[in-house]
């Protein structure tokens, strides 16, 4: 069978699963092939099939993995990240946080991100401000593992430093100094929240729930940052589309002002604290 064939054929079958049904065969198709879907499109139509490549490949999106887990890599900002189970899938909301963050302080020198994941959000900013620095932490190490190997990649191993804390244990931002720029996508859906099986089956739990609001690192975090921030500095945090007043009243009962910002779709996405 050739390429083109067994793409129609994998659509038919995918459209069971996958609102994007002809676009994962595509991807698919390119990883089996080692080719780029460009280059598949434009070049490899009529090419011979890997059968058993593609069809395990394909078993595997027809379960809900999402095509990010399996090809091993998401696109961010125009940085090629590598993501496994280990973190959170980099989404395009996720983008807009990092927007915001580089408009609320354009000029960041060190910067801290709480919940680093794959480093997407640390990463990001890093690549457009090479005057900056900044740590990333995460509780879990196999994030740190790979947020580390992301960082090498794109050549920020000697800007961008991981480190392993969690803000629910005492003295975990000790020794770390100040920062002028946090940003954080600390797990924010409800514990009894119903999600997509691409979501609930693979990504990571313990980075998605937080308590039955939602909530509940927050109310950890927000009151720890004004010792980590730098006169002048700036908190940005992601939110969950319904929790922008209650996480702007967390920071505004820790001390600091609150401004909210959306995304593309014109949904709260992102809580600005300042000094007051």
């Amino acid at each position: 069978m050739r390429a083109a064939e067994a793409m129609r054929d994998a659509t038919e079958r995918l459209a069971a699963v996958s609102d994007t049904a002809r676009l994962d065969a595509e991807l698919l198709m390119a990883h089996a092939l080692g080719v780029t879907r460009s280059d598949l499109l434009l070049r490899h139509g009529d090419a011979p099939v890997p059968q058993d490549r593609f069809e395990a490949l394909l078993i595997r999106r027809l379960a809900h993995e999402p095509i990010a887990y399996i090809l091993g890599s998401q696109a961010f900002l125009g940085l090629d990240l590598m993501v496994n189970t280990d973190v959170l899938i980099p989404r395009g909301d996720s983008e807009s946080v990092v927007e915001t963050a580089l408009e609320a302080m354009p000029g960041p020198e060190r910067v801290l991100d709480c919940g680093t994941g794959s480093g997407a959000l640390l990463l990001a900013v890093l690549s457009q401000r090479p005057a900056a620095s900044g740590i990333g932490i995460d509780r879990s190490l196999g994030a740190l593992a790979l947020a580390a190997a992301n960082a090498a990649k794109l050549g920020l191993a000697d800007r961008a430093h991981m480190l392993h804390a969690d803000w629910h244990e005492p003295g975990w931002a000790d020794g770390l100094g100040l920062f002028d720029l946090i940003i954080a996508n600390p797990p924010y859906v409800e514990s009894g929240a119903v999600l997509d099986p691409s979501v609930a089956r693979y990504e990571p739990a313990e980075a998605l729930y937080a308590g039955a609001d939602g909530l509940d690192d927050y109310r950890v975090l927000v009151p720890q940052l004004p010792e980590l921030l730098a006169p002048g500095g700036k908190v940005v945090l992601e939110i969950g589309a319904t929790q922008a007043d209650a996480v702007a009243a967390l920071g505004q009962a820790a001390g600091f002002e609150s401004d909210v910002r959306h995304d593309l779709a014109g949904r709260p996405r992102a809580v600005i604290l300042s000094r007051c």
